[in-house]
């Protein structure tokens, strides 16, 4: 048991990666087009610009359980973004992630996944989180099995995954 709880600024460290939330001064430099000197060259991509434009009508995914930038720690350069859908729907939350092209097959996705996953799961009323992906997109679905996620539907075009706390009563 943990004697403190997250803070509203709680960075999630990997091996490799920082996960920190996002500030609005950079949600607004993306939607601005301005450059930030500790952004990857191609930085940001096209679903950073989505998330950035969506801060306004979703405050709370600027919190602690929200989106996070992902920093390589050797570089610290931002290489991506992942994030937490906030507020859990019955105990269940939604997890997106994006890695930028030139960062792309170092295992970073996979990575992040499994760190902010672990992480959400320590969020009170939560016990699972969920992804979907589009069976056209292999690497997600690679991305997903790597992160210890595990198939539990698919519907059309779609692959339903899913991690569950160890310690959450499936009945």
């Amino acid at each position: 048991m943990s004697s403190s709880s997250p803070s509203a600024h709680a960075d999630v460290v990997t091996k490799r990666l920082v996960l920190r939330p996002w500030t609005m001064n950079e949600a607004t430099a993306v939607l601005d087009g301005t450059r930030c000197s500790h952004w990857a060259d191609d930085f940001p991509a096209d679903g950073d610009h989505v998330v950035a434009g969506l801060f306004g009508q979703h405050p709370e995914w600027l919190g602690v359980y929200g989106h996070r930038l992902i920093i390589e720690r050797d570089s610290g350069l931002v290489v991506g973004s992942i994030g937490l859908f906030w507020p859990p729907s019955e105990g269940v939350l939604e997890i997106g992630y994006g890695i930028v092209a030139s960062r792309r097959g170092r295992g970073y996705a996979p990575e992040a996944t499994r760190a902010l996953a672990g992480f959400a799961l320590t969020a009170p009323d939560v016990h699972t989180v969920s992804a979907s992906v589009e069976l056209s997109n292999p690497s997600s679905v690679r991305v997903l099995d790597k992160a210890g996620f595990h198939r539990w539907a698919t519907e059309g075009n779609v692959a339903r995954f899913r991690i569950t706390s160890p310690h959450h009563d499936r009945r």
